[in-house]
């Protein structure tokens, strides 16, 4: 077949699935991008179909959107098309049991957040184990998240806030993504920090819960800089802090926790790609290389920046770096949501 036919009936077949990018052989090379040896012919085979990036949450929340930033790059230096399938419920434990079921050939992919270090401590029947059932790709990001309120909140400063919900506890609402999203984690943080119980209202995700923020329906919530930065730039809703332990550069003139007078609150969500345990390693090397190089893509830096957030650095995205990540903060949550007496169904 010659290459203009050839790139036609990719190009259809693009239009009818809706996959993120088209692979190389529209390049004229027969092959790989640049006429190298990347992608199957170099792999042994892999990959030799789609490859499906699993997110466990609702589409255009922060997850979702760091997915997309990386899956063209990638798609690109595997050779491969990437369809990305958003598996939302049950605070993302649904699209992270169905991975680790999925066959182990490298083609099903999982984007997890810090959650996956906290479901075992929040679900008593998980159905998978984070360091057992799963190969760990490498890290992503660490989005940093805000403490965000309604533009009409009375609180207007981070220490006004804590001295408002303490006095008004059975009076105000905490909004977040269900029992082990970010932003309910975030939360519990931050009643701790502040002593204070509060009345939590669970969304289907963080575009909802945001949306009914900004309308006024819930009074503040915890988010990641991936889903806020955009309201907060646009004056749609009040921001109190940042809970990283420096400032960020696309909101400049947001303080930090340390710096707003509650240090006690710190956290960063964490990203990373796995797949299912007893995927073959070379499939396992192909999937980090290529997260290495779209991570240094200038177009997915710039979108991140954006967005607040950045890549990891490339020693980062590793199998290693990831499950060292992974078994820290499996400790780390395990006592929090104990101290908090939390648990999901």
């Amino acid at each position: 077949m010659r290459t203009t036919s050839r790139c036609r009936a990719i190009v259809r077949m693009v239009a009818a699935i809706g996959v993120v990018s088209i692979v190389a052989a529209c390049s004229g090379n027969g092959g790989a991008p640049g006429g190298g040896a990347t992608g199957a012919s170099a792999a042994g085979g892999y990959p030799d179909k789609n490859i499906t990036f699993v997110v466990p949450f609702s589409a255009g929340g922060p997850t979702d959107t760091v997915t997309r930033m990386i899956a063209e790059p990638m798609a690109a230096r595997l050779g491969a098309k990437i369809v990305v399938q958003n598996v939302e419920g049950a605070g993302g434990t649904v699209g992270a049991g169905e991975v680790a079921r999925a066959e182990p050939d490298g083609h099903t992919v999982l984007m997890h957040h810090i959650g996956m270090s906290t479901a075992p401590a929040l679900y008593q029947n998980l159905g998978y184990k984070p360091l057992e059932d799963f190969e760990m790709v490498g890290l992503v990001t660490e989005v940093p998240m805000t403490v965000v309120a309604r533009k009409d909140f009375a609180p207007a400063t981070l220490q006004d806030l804590v001295t408002h919900v303490k006095a008004n506890a059975g009076k105000v609402t905490l909004a977040n993504a269900g029992i082990g999203a970010a932003s309910h984690l975030c939360g519990l943080l931050f009643q701790t920090a502040a002593g204070v119980k509060l009345q939590e209202v669970p969304y289907e995700g963080t575009g909802p819960a945001l949306t009914d923020l900004v309308g006024g329906q819930v009074d503040f919530m915890c988010d990641q800089t991936t889903n806020t930065s955009g309201q907060i730039s646009a004056g749609e809703v009040k921001a109190y802090a940042v809970t990283t332990p420096e400032r960020v550069k696309s909101l400049p003139d947001l303080p930090t926790t340390a710096e707003a007078g509650l240090p006690q609150l710190q956290v960063s969500v964490w990203h990373g790609l796995y797949v299912p345990a007893g995927t073959p390693p070379e499939a396992v090397q192909k999937l980090s290389e290529a997260l290495k190089v779209a991570l240094a893509d200038q177009g997915v830096v710039d979108q991140m920046a954006k967005l607040g957030t950045a890549p990891v650095p490339a020693g980062d995205a590793t199998p290693q770096a990831l499950r060292a990540k992974l078994e820290e903060q499996l400790g780390t949550w395990a006592k929090v949501i104990a101290d908090a007496g939390v648990k999901a169904s």
